[in-house]
């Protein structure tokens, strides 16, 4: 064979070679690639894109979570959010922020959870577990519905500020407290009774003492006056 034609069966080999390489990194970075699921998740229907999608669980403890989203609004028309669902947990009770709404404003936007913000909070999330991935469906007044799946991760680190609100002390704790009120106050009630009982019995004692004081003054003053009516009689 050739110099010449061992030259061009080496080269064709290399390129070859290097087909099949490339073909197989691509297809490997490409089954990586649908593997690799964001964090946060997104979705988007004509002027509506709802970005950050998280389902957010107690740091500990059970309790209501809550879903935590930003609705943007490209538009030229305010948008409504209707109702928020997470699958197996039913509907969520949407609340807006103090003296706001519910509106994603056209050009702007809504924020769902942290402190001042709309609260979207999951009242029974028996089937919400952390690390799951729940189906999340936002209603929108004009653009209607929009789903995606979102992922489930507990309040701690980046997400903390964005959790749910800790439930208040049990009822049991509070009607403990006032009972030991009323006690108290049916202890100082009874102490007022015995002042007051101890005070007529007082009364009284100085009363009869007063009253024995003036019998024997006019007692005294009508011996008195015997007297001197023996004297001023004249003797027989």
């Amino acid at each position: 064979m050739s110099s010449s034609l061992r030259r061009g069966v080496v080269a064709a080999t290399v390129i070859a070679l290097s087909t099949l390489s490339l073909g197989a990194c691509g297809a490997g970075f490409n089954a990586q690639t649908q593997d690799v699921r964001p964090s946060s998740a997104s979705v988007s229907v004509d002027n509506i894109k709802i970005e950050n999608i998280v389902v957010i669980t107690p740091e500990e403890g059970e309790g209501p979570a809550v879903v935590s989203a930003r609705i943007f609004n490209s538009g030229t028309e305010d948008e409504t959010l209707r109702s928020l669902t997470v699958e197996g947990a039913g509907d969520v009770e949407l609340t807006p922020a103090e003296g706001g709404k519910l509106v994603v404003p056209a050009g702007g936007s809504l924020m769902l959870g942290g402190e001042g913000n709309a609260m979207a909070v999951v009242n029974d999330p028996k089937d919400v577990a952390d690390g799951n991935e729940q189906r999340v469906s936002f209603v929108l007044s004009e653009t209607g519905k929009l789903s995606t799946w979102a992922l489930v991760v507990p309040a701690t680190r980046q997400y903390a500020d964005w959790g749910p609100t800790p439930q208040a002390a049990p009822a049991d704790d509070k009607s403990g407290d006032e009972k030991s009120g009323d006690d108290n106050r049916e202890d100082a009630g009874q102490d007022g009774n015995a002042g007051d009982q101890d005070g007529a019995a007082g009364d009284n004692a100085e009363g009869q003492q007063d009253a024995q004081g003036a019998e024997g003054a006019e007692g005294a003053e009508n011996q008195d006056g015997a007297a001197e009516g023996a004297e001023a009689t004249p003797s027989s």
